[in-house]
């Protein structure tokens, strides 16, 4: 796809500066450029890269003021960041693939597949599953009995959405994902083994949710499992049995929720975050990573760091502070040191 500089002012609400007509083919990273394709300046540290650039075509904000010459064409837009993630949209988009059931694939006879859906070799789709309009299945995917899928949701090769489950509309399901595996409970016994606890729920993803490669939802012991529309998971993610994840909230990659827990609206979670169970977490909450929620945050938009985690400013000043203990130590050794022999050349005088 080549795409002109005024054509892309126009699709990106921007207005050019250069030549309008140089035309791009493909994006890049702004300090390798290269001839036919189009970079981006959205942090300022990167200024640097924007004057020596090989990019035809460079997306800089409307109050972006070079301190050199620039031989980019320049396209200036409101929000650089928000106008990469459409370009980006642009040129990676499937829409050019061929919309078509692999001989190769195997669909049940009670499945329903809507129109323009494609289903890519060696896919299963179970008796029962519904699949709607526009949907992209990949290869490999395996889809169970009685699933649900939306509209215009792409499941990517490998990936497994077992017995029962859902998906909305507009879901993006990346590789080896798996939705509906049963969650991680067993009854302890008399003798000391454990009994499977049967896990008869499901999973029910709404609408606009991104789920990264890798990640594993379970179904539900009785009801179902939540994700929230609008709901971003990053790669390798775990999420437990009967966890309800609320709307707009993103989390990065290897977190690990365990059972139960309910995770509010518009939550920030980093990397490596893990909740014990049975928890609640209020709209808002943002928690960095590597850290451990062992109980329930009650107020919202606050900030958590640490684990178990603490508020996270006072994490940064207990961090502060943590840091200068071996010194600390040693100061107060060096002072105990000095007390006792003040306290021995005292008792010498007196005995004497």
């Amino acid at each position: 796809m080549q795409l002109s500089a005024r054509e892309l002012a126009q699709l990106l609400n921007g207005t050019v500066e250069g030549n309008p007509e140089v035309k791009v083919g493909r994006p890049s990273k702004i300090e390798e450029g290269g001839e036919g394709t189009i970079s981006f300046l959205g942090n300022p540290k990167y200024e640097e890269y924007a004057y020596r650039t090989t990019a035809s075509i460079l997306l800089v904000s409307r109050d972006f003021e070079a301190r050199q010459p620039v031989s980019a064409t320049l396209v200036r837009v409101e929000d650089v960041y928000s106008a990469v993630a459409k370009l980006l949209e642009q040129f990676g988009n499937n829409n050019n693939e061929p919309v078509e059931i692999s001989g190769h694939a195997l669909i049940h006879e009670g499945a329903t597949i809507s129109d323009n859906v494609a289903v890519g070799p060696f896919s299963v789709i179970g008796a029962g599953a519904q699949v709607g309009s526009g949907c992209r299945i990949k290869a490999q995917v395996f889809i169970g009995k009685g699933v649900k899928l939306g509209k215009n949701v792409t499941v990517y090769p490998g990936a497994r959405i077992l017995d029962h489950c859902e998906i909305g509309n507009n879901c993006i399901i990346h590789a080896n994902v798996v939705i509906g595996s049963d969650g991680f409970g067993f009854a302890p016994q008399e003798d000391g083994s454990y009994k499977k606890i049967a896990h008869v729920g499901k999973v029910i993803v709404e609408d606009n949710v991104e789920i990264g490669a890798n990640t594993s939802i379970d179904r539900a012991t009785m009801g179902a499992t939540y994700i929230r529309k609008g709901v971003k998971l990053d790669n390798l993610i775990q999420i437990g049995h009967n966890v309800d994840i609320g709307e707009n909230t993103v989390i990065a990659a290897q977190a690990g929720i365990a059972g139960s827990t309910r995770i509010g609206k518009s939550c920030r979670i980093g990397g490596q975050v893990g909740f014990v169970g049975h928890i609640e977490i209020a709209d808002g909450t943002q928690i960095q990573a590597q850290s451990g929620i062992a109980s329930a945050i009650d107020q919202p938009n606050q900030a958590f760091f640490g684990s178990p985690a603490i508020e996270y400013k006072n994490y940064i000043r207990s961090y502060a502070v943590f840091k200068k203990l071996p010194d600390l130590y040693r100061k107060i050794n060096a002072l105990e040191q000095k007390l006792k022999q003040q306290q021995d050349a005292s008792n010498k005088d007196s005995s004497s």
